[in-house]
C-alpha cells in the first residue's frame, strides 16, 4: 500500500501486479482511509487499481471539513483527473462508497458509481421528505464527526430532550444543518448500483436515487441495517448473505464494459429465502379501520399527544393503563402466510386541536405469542385539516399464519424524530411545549399493504449484473 498526496489529500493507493493499464476504483471518505485497506486489496487482487482518500479536513488530509460542502465535488473531480493521468490507468474509473462516502461518489461520479446506504446531503439526512426532523441519528453523527478532523466518540450520549434542538450540540455546524435546503436528487447517465437495507434509515433515499437515475441503474435491497450484510436484521435468512465484494467487482466489470442497460434490481423478502424483482408493482390489500376483518381499535379512537411524554421510537411496548397516548388498532390473526413487498401507506381521516401536528404511524407484527417486531414507520407534518396519507416506506417481509398486525397512530416518534411543540413554532428553535388532542376517524381510514401474488423469485446476483 502506497500513500500519495493528490492535490494535498492523503490517499492510499494499491496498483495490481502485472501488466496494465488498469481500471480504477476511487473511495473518498470522512471515516479514515486506513479502514479500507482490506477493500483495496480485494479490488487490486481482481485487476483494479484501488484508491481510498481522506476528504478535506479529515484524518490525514489538511483543511477545514464542511460536511456536504461544494469542495467534495471539486476535490473528487480533481482526484479523477489525477487518476486518469497515471501510466497505470486505462482511464476508466468506478467511484464507490457507503453512507457519506456514497455522497462523495455521486458528487464527482466516475464512469460508473456504486452508492451504498447513501446519505445524500445535509437537508436530506436531517429531515424526512414529509417534514419532521430526524433527531437521534443526526445528533449521534454530529457529536462524533461534526467540526472534527477525526471521529471522536462523544463523552456521553446527547441529551435529546434538551431544548432548543438548535443548541443541543456545541458544534458550529449543528445549527447550519437545520437551515439547509434540499437539493435535487443526484442523477447521471453512467451506470449506477444502489445498495441498501430495508432496516437502514436511508432506505427511502436509496430507492429514490435508483428510480430517478437517468442511466442504467441496478438496485440491491436486503434485510439489513446501515452496515448492510454486517448488520443483518432478525428476518434475514442464509440466502440474504450475499458476498457484496464479489458482487461489486462483477457489476463494475459489466458497467465499464458497457453491457448494462435499463433499470432493474432485486429486493429480499425478509423471513423467507426469496428475492423478487424491484421493478415489479404489487397490488395493494386494503385493511379498513374499524372493520371486523380489518383493524379494530383497542382503547378508543382519541388520544393526547403530549411532547412532554412522547411515544418513544425505541420502545415497542404499549402502556395498558392511563390516558391513551396513541390510537391503537389490531387485526385478527392471519389465516395464512402473507408476503408483503413494496411501498405501504396509511390513509387517515384524523384531526388535531392544534394548527401544527405530526402524525406518526408505526406498523408492528405480533407473533402468536404476542412478541412484537417492527414492520414499517412513517411520519408526516400537517398544518391543515382533512384526510391525508402517511407513507410507510418499503415493506419486504413474510408474515406467518397466526400473525396479527398492530397499527399505532401517535403524535410523536421520539427520539428518532424531534418533538412537535404544537405551538406553531419551529421544532428546532422551540423551547415551549404544549399537548395536542387528537381524533382518528375510523370511516375513511385504512392501511394499504403491497401483497405478493404469483411472482417468481429471482437470483439477485444475476439480476444485478445482467
Amino acid at each position: 500500500m502506497t500513500t500519495v498526496r493528490i492535490h494535498g489529500l492523503a490517499t492510499g493507493l494499491l496498483v495490481p501486479a502485472g501488466r496494465g493499464p488498469h481500471p480504477a476504483v476511487v473511495v473518498r471518505t470522512p471515516y479514515g482511509r486506513e479502514a479500507h485497506h482490506a477493500e483495496l486489496r480485494g479490488w487490486a487482487a481482481r485487476g483494479f487499481a484501488a484508491l481510498a482518500q481522506d476528504v478535506r479536513g479529515r484524518y490525514g488530509s489538511p483543511g477545514c471539513w464542511r460536511p456536504y460542502g461544494e469542495h467534495e465535488a471539486e476535490d473528487g473531480a480533481a482526484t479523477l483527473r489525477w487518476v486518469r493521468d497515471q501510466p497505470w490507468s486505462d482511464g476508466r474509473i468506478v467511484t464507490a462508497g457507503a453512507s457519506y462516502a456514497a455522497h462523495c461518489a455521486l458528487a464527482a461520479p466516475g464512469d460508473a458509481v456504486i452508492a451504498a446506504v447513501p446519505a445524500l446531503g445535509l437537508a436530506e439526512t436531517a429531515r424526512e421528505t414529509t417534514g419532521p426532523e430526524r433527531l437521534a441519528s443526526r445528533a449521534g453523527w454530529w457529536a462524533a464527526h461534526g467540526d472534527r478532523s477525526a471521529a471522536h466518540p462523544a463523552p456521553g450520549a446527547p441529551e435529546l430532550d434538551r431544548l432548543p434542538v438548535a443548541r443541543l450540540l456545541d458544534r458550529p455546524s449543528w445549527p447550519a444543518l437545520w437551515a439547509a435546503a434540499r437539493r435535487p436528487l443526484p442523477t447521471g447517465r453512467v451506470p449506477l448500483l444502489a445498495v441498501g437495507g430495508s432496516r437502514d434509515p436511508f432506505a427511502g433515499d436509496t430507492l429514490r436515487l435508483w428510480r430517478h437515475w437517468r442511466g442504467p441503474a441496478r438496485l440491491l435491497l436486503g434485510p439489513w441495517g446501515h452496515g448492510l450484510t454486517a448488520e443483518p436484521a432478525p428476518e434475514a435468512r442464509p440466502a440474504h448473505g450475499i458476498d457484496l465484494g464479489e458482487l461489486y467487482v462483477a457489476w463494475a466489470r459489466a458497467a465499464l464494459d458497457g453491457t448494462l442497460a435499463g433499470r432493474t434490481g432485486a429486493i429480499a423478502l425478509g423471513g423467507s429465502d426469496h428475492w423478487y424483482g424491484a421493478h415489479e408493482r404489487r397490488p395493494a390489500a386494503r385493511w379498513e379501520f374499524g372493520a371486523r376483518t380489518g383493524l379494530r381499535p383497542l382503547r378508543g379512537t382519541g388520544f393526547l399527544a403530549d411532547p412532554g411524554r412522547p411515544v418513544r421510537s425505541d420502545d415497542l411496548a404499549v402502556p395498558d393503563r392511563g390516558a391513551p397516548d396513541r390510537c391503537l388498532l389490531v387485526s385478527p390473526p392471519l389465516p395464512r402466510p402473507l408476503d408483503l413487498l413494496g411501498p405501504a401507506e396509511a390513509r387517515l381521516d384524523a384531526v388535531a386541536d392544534t394548527a401544527s401536528a405530526d402524525w406518526a404511524v408505526r406498523l408492528v407484527a405480533l407473533d402468536p405469542a404476542g412478541r412484537a417486531q417492527p414492520l414499517a414507520t412513517g411520519i408526516v407534518r400537517r398544518a391543515r385539516p382533512g384526510p391525508f396519507t402517511v407513507p410507510l416506506g418499503q415493506l419486504a417481509r413474510r408474515l406467518d399464519a397466526g400473525t396479527r398486525l398492530r397499527l399505532e397512530v401517535a403524535g410523536h416518534h421520539f427520539p428518532a424524530h424531534a418533538r412537535n411543540p404544537h405551538t406553531g413554532e419551529d421544532p428546532v428553535t422551540a423551547v415551549r411545549l404544549t399537548a395536542s388532542r387528537r381524533l382518528v376517524r375510523m370511516a375513511g381510514s385504512a392501511l394499504l399493504l403491497p401483497v405478493v401474488r404469483g411472482a417468481r423469485p429471482i437470483d439477485p446476483v444475476q439480476e444485478t449484473i445482467r
